[in-house]
């Protein structure tokens, strides 16, 4: 197993830039593929980042892609979601995800184990 906790979140004007952190207990933590996803209010849980287990292979979703970017610290069991340029329609509660698979799955239900959430509010 796996537990994730997130941190890194807060509120930023638009424009502006966070990078959120998860990490990772255990020992293992180069096993999993991981994912980030986010939740604004009243909206379904979706899609932002997955990166391999080795961090060789990234997924950026289309609408934040040239301003997101994820990588990971296999020796600080941490994967990070560095955002740049954030816009209003950022704001989310951000979540990172865990799995052991063979591929790097970026849809929500592949994925086994989740961190709280961090949230992040974009002011216009």
């Amino acid at each position: 197993q796996v537990q994730l906790v997130e941190s890194g979140g807060g509120l930023v004007q638009a424009g502006g830039s966070l990078r959120l952190s998860c990490a990772a207990s255990g020992r293992t933590f180069s096993s999993y593929h991981m994912g980030w996803f986010r939740q604004a209010p009243g909206k379904k849980r979706e899609f932002v980042a997955a990166i391999s287990r080795s961090g060789a292979v990234t997924y950026i979703k289309g609408s934040v892609k040239g301003r997101f970017t994820c990588s990971r610290d296999n020796a600080k069991n941490t994967v990070y979601l560095r955002m740049n340029s954030l816009k209003p329609e950022d704001t989310a509660v951000y979540y990172c995800g865990a799995v052991l698979s063979s591929t790097v799955p970026t849809t929500e239900t592949e994925y086994n184990y989740w961190g709280q959430g961090t949230q992040v509010t974009v002011s216009s």
